[in-house]
């Protein structure tokens, strides 16, 4: 009787349009759902504060391991900073972002249109300081809120997606509460940025002064998202060697890839998209890389030359699962700490890592 073979789960890194794709529905969901809360309760804090955290929460969850789940300018600097996103990705995603803040504030524009007696002045979400918040709150204090609370949050979200971390799969949720909490704080006070897409896409439709005040709430997360990035080294220390690309040292390429999570257990849905040096090894032979990205990074490594292995689980030519071939001949598949295993067709933490001969 024939049997159905299972189709192996492919391991290809995400192409980079695929990764722009869910940065702008990331920041899509986030700025619709947040900003929409804040128009629809007149940014009353409970509400506006839950629909920030759940939204990010609900982001993270469905396109997270594709992009990383930055969704924030502030995070993809505080992330390049912080040795675990390269720098040259870094204007694609902040550009990205801000057209999907844009789009979703045109869209929630379009709706609230639709209810009599609304006008978009002063009632889409946006944030401000002095006259244009409730609080009358200073510039300077505005400036330190929204710098300090936005360190806060980069360093919680580089934190709990550390791959030392024994229970990474709950990195979601403790980055929506973290943010829940941030607006619970600063919505009486500035509206609560953390965020320069989330600002500038309501801020563009809410118009005359809002967009004066717009270089605020853009260099406050900014410098918050560097700092943030700059803490997280000193307080929790690399892993392992940083993105290639990433940190201050701008281009220069580490002796071995990082091993950085994204959001995530390390299980199937991690080992998917987190591969930062994808490494195939045979036995007395050299190793050869193949370019691949990694959630919360999305860094990439140049493909030496030499003989590739197809990341499904079986090299080109090779038996499938059930083969009675000694696995000891077969070519090693190692990703990321991963070491695919012939026999269980499944992943398992690499225990002897092959020596450059």
């Amino acid at each position: 009787m024939a049997t159905s073979q299972q189709q192996p789960r492919s391991t290809a890194a995400p192409e980079q349009m695929q990764k722009l794709a869910a940065e702008a529905l990331g920041t899509f969901i986030l700025v619709t759902l947040g900003v929409g809360a804040a128009i629809a309760t007149g940014g009353d804090v409970t509400p506006t504060g839950l629909a920030f955290g759940i939204a990010v929460l609900i982001a993270v969850y469905a396109v997270g391991r594709i992009s990383g789940g930055h969704f924030n300018p502030a995070v993809t600097v505080g992330a390049a900073v912080g040795g675990r996103f390269p720098w040259k990705q870094v204007p694609a995603y902040v550009i990205t972002q801000v057209v999907a803040a844009v789009v979703a504030a045109l869209v929630l524009f379009v709706v609230f249109q639709g209810i009599p007696g609304f006008t978009s002045t002063d009632h889409m979400g946006q944030n401000g300081f002095g006259d244009h918040a409730s609080s009358h709150i200073a510039w300077w204090a505005a400036f330190l809120v929204e710098l300090v609370l936005t360190a806060v949050f980069v360093v919680v979200i580089l934190g709990v997606t550390d791959e030392r971390n024994e229970h990474p799969a709950i990195a979601p949720l403790a980055i929506g509460l973290a943010l829940s909490a941030i607006h619970f704080v600063a919505i009486p006070l500035t509206g609560t940025s953390v965020n320069p897409a989330r600002s500038i896409g309501p801020a563009l439709f809410a118009g005359g002064d809002h967009i004066v005040q717009l270089w605020l709430f853009i260099l406050a997360p900014l410098a918050g998202g560097a700092i943030g990035g700059l803490l997280y080294p000193v307080l929790f220390g690399h892993a392992t060697e940083p993105v290639p690309g990433s940190g201050l040292r701008f281009g220069a390429r580490a002796a071995t890839g990082a091993a950085v999570p994204g959001y995530g257990a390390p299980d199937s849905f991690q080992q998917q998209w987190n591969q930062d040096d994808a490494t195939t090894t045979t036995p007395m032979n050299t190793s050869a890389t193949d370019e691949t990205t990694h959630p919360m990074t999305g860094s990439s490594t140049g493909s030496t030359t030499g003989s590739t292995t197809d990341s499904a689980g079986a090299s080109t030519g090779a038996s499938t699962a059930g083969s009675a071939a000694d696995p000891g001949a077969q070519p090693r598949i190692i990703q990321d700490g991963w070491e695919w295993d012939y026999a269980s067709q499944q992943w398992k933490p690499l225990q002897d890592p092959p020596t450059d001969s």
